[in-house]
């Protein structure tokens, strides 16, 4: 039994965005398997990016109780020193990971007010609360604006009841592109990440999907604005 369905059976209708794999897969079917009719949104329905394409995907779908920005990532992109960043380059790490977010939330939220019930999670990540283990700049900052997008969504729609909080997870091998930058780490430096982990193992994408369960549920009514670090530790050192 999960979270969500601990304290309260009824269903309610939640949207997660960047389901194609990896950790909004999973979180998906951890909501679905808590009783909730869940939308999964990926780049191939529904760019996040596209205010207009946004707007009409959530005027379709009606009121929405839960919504996972979840949508993100370096869309390929590898090290750069920053006078090298493209404009571009810089521009869609930040429309994709923030823009987003802000984009799904503002259309979400005023079906949440009518009900005076909502909960909203970002998913960030340790690179914004520490730093990108790719150098990838616009990658930190962005997760860095999702936190403090958090916070201030707390802030102006908690009066409405609706809460607004975020996961930051740790090393989660994820998808294609997580599991290849693992693999072109050396043993040595494999060792040394594991040992900064306290519990000494990498991440699933049920991990995650556990973190939002709670958010996601009663039990958590009188949590909001938060940032967890759910990262094995990692986040201790």
């Amino acid at each position: 039994m999960t979270a969500g369905n601990s304290t309260s059976t009824q269903s309610r209708v939640a949207v997660v965005t960047g389901t194609a794999q990896g950790i909004g897969a999973a979180i998906a079917a951890a909501l679905e398997n808590s009783g909730h009719k869940v939308y999964g949104i990926d780049k191939d329905s529904v760019d996040v990016t596209d205010s207009a394409a946004v707007n009409t995907f959530f005027a379709e779908i009606g009121e929405v109780d839960i919504l996972v920005n979840n949508a993100g990532g370096v869309l390929g992109q590898v090290y750069h020193p920053v006078e090298e960043v493209r404009d571009e380059d810089w521009a869609a790490i930040v429309a994709v990971n923030l823009t987003g977010s802000f984009n799904c939330t503002r259309a979400a939220v005023s079906g949440m007010k009518r009900k005076g019930w909502g909960r909203i999670v970002n998913i960030s990540s340790g690179a914004g609360r520490s730093v990108s283990l790719t150098g990838i700049q616009a990658y930190a900052s962005a997760k860095a604006g999702q936190i403090g997008f958090t916070r201030q969504m707390a802030h102006e729609l908690g009066q409405f009841g609706i809460t607004v909080n975020c996961i930051a997870p740790g090393f989660v091998l994820s998808n294609p592109t997580t599991i290849k930058q693992w693999e072109s780490y050396d043993k040595e430096f494999q060792d040394r990440l594991l040992g900064d982990i306290a519990v000494r193992r990498l991440g699933s994408p049920d991990d995650i999907a556990r973190g939002v369960t709670f958010f996601a549920c009663e039990t958590s009514s009188w949590i909001t604005g938060q940032t967890i670090s759910i990262d094995g530790g990692h986040a201790l050192i």
